[in-house]
């Protein structure tokens, strides 16, 4: 019976921990490679889980700990490249569409970003891989502004290998603790949760007092 499996007595079988387990013990790297890919594409599972988890069970000697960081590594780009091309499918013409119909934004908020992303798009693109849930939404704005492939997909790599990196190791010392680092990083995730929210509410609230202005010197 497997030792990783064993050292799980407080997830539920179903839990995300339980099949991340499972995925590893039957598939080993490539089983940590797919959950990782499948989290890029579904930010609700947690790479605070399935990466530390991974180290722990490299450590365990289910997996050598080079197959679980290039394995989860490689998982993180093909991932990252499958959100890339859905921006580039949507395309810009159809996010101007949808912009332009959406209340309290304007075309010229879209075309700053564009003009943001254009001159730091690299560093968003290798930086936002290491922030929680940024991790996986910054592929696509890489694919509507068609980055080039070869590019995004050199910053995603060196991105995930330091992300990954630190938290399969920290899995991989922390042995049967491995858990510890889920807990950090989902504080963390709720801090960068709440600077958004934040963010968004300050720029509503000042849309709205724009708009409220400028109706009342129109009826003045």
């Amino acid at each position: 019976m497997n030792p990783m499996l064993l050292a799980l007595p407080q997830e539920p079988a179903d839990g995300i921990a339980g099949w991340a387990a499972d995925l590893v013990d039957t598939m080993g790297g490539p089983g940590a490679g797919l959950a990782i890919a499948l989290e890029n594409l579904f930010p609700p599972l947690p790479s605070e889980v399935i990466l530390p988890l991974t180290g722990f069970a490299a450590g365990q000697g289910v997996l050598s700990l080079v197959s679980a960081l290039f394995w989860t590594t490689l998982g993180s780009v093909v991932g990252a490249v499958v959100l890339y091309w859905i921006g580039l499918l949507f395309g810009r013409e159809r996010m101007h569409a949808i912009w332009a119909r959406l209340p309290l934004v304007k075309v010229s908020d879209l075309e700053r970003t564009e003009q943001w992303f254009a001159r730091h798009g690299t560093k968003a693109v290798f930086l936002g891989r290491m922030v929680p849930i940024f991790r996986s939404l910054i592929s696509v704005p890489a694919g509507v502004e068609r980055m080039a492939l070869p590019q995004f997909i050199m910053l995603t790599t060196l991105g995930s290998l330091i992300w990954n990196s630190v938290l399969v190791m920290a899995g991989y010392w922390l042995g049967d603790r491995w858990e510890t680092v889920e807990t950090y990083v989902g504080v963390l995730s709720k801090v960068v949760l709440a600077v958004v929210v934040v963010a968004l509410a300050g720029y509503l609230t000042l849309r709205l007092h724009n708009r409220n202005q400028s109706q009342q010197r129109r009826s003045s």
